[in-house]
């Protein structure tokens, strides 16, 4: 089988007419992507739950109203935040363009209570993560299941619903059209 490899930081956009109820309209993306498999997480489906909620326990988190998003089918459990301020948020790792995977939980938490609308522009907290085994997001791209795009920090940090997914696909030479299609063409 060919390989066909998505480096950290490529945004990756479902085909319109994904069959895969979990990834239907979805944008994630990538984190990792290797001969072991594959990892990334999704960005654009709220879910009914803050900040706040997830860290009922922490002292200065408990009180934050930030939505939290989905970010994948596995690991529905694991907290993963996606930022754009190394400075303000050290110890994450880079994924490109900018964007940042995890930190400092404390300085998130403390740009978090200074600044809860600007923090809310800069950070994704996403619930889970999207994972493919050896070989199988190699396979689900050659056969066009998804379409790698650039990564572009004012979609993924935008409003992070329907219409992000709608952005990434009109940002992909020949594809704008596609961005109005139902996941299900009988809808039509």
């Amino acid at each position: 089988m060919k390989e066909m490899r998505a480096a950290p930081g490529t945004v990756l956009a479902a085909m319109p007419d994904l069959g895969d109820a979990n990834f239907a309209h979805k944008a994630l993306v990538i984190v990792e992507h290797s001969q072991e498999g594959a990892y990334g997480i999704v960005f654009n489906q709220p879910i009914d739950l803050m900040v706040g909620d997830l860290f009922a326990g922490h002292g200065v988190l408990k009180e934050s109203e930030q939505q939290v998003f989905w970010g994948g089918p596995v690991g529905e459990t694991e907290v993963q935040i996606l930022h754009r301020v190394p400075e303000e948020i050290p110890g994450g790792r880079e994924l490109g363009g900018g964007i940042f995977l995890g930190g400092d939980l404390e300085a998130f938490a403390r740009i978090s209570a200074a600044e809860p609308e600007r923090v809310a522009t800069l950070t994704r907290v996403c619930l889970g993560y999207a994972g493919w085994g050896a070989g199988q997001l190699d396979q689900e791209l050659l056969t066009g299941s998804w379409l790698p795009a650039l990564l572009d920090p004012e979609v993924l940090f935008g409003p992070g619903d329907e219409s992000a997914w709608r952005r990434v696909i009109r940002s992909i030479d020949g594809m704008g059209g596609h961005s109005r299609q139902p996941p299900d063409p009988s809808w039509n």
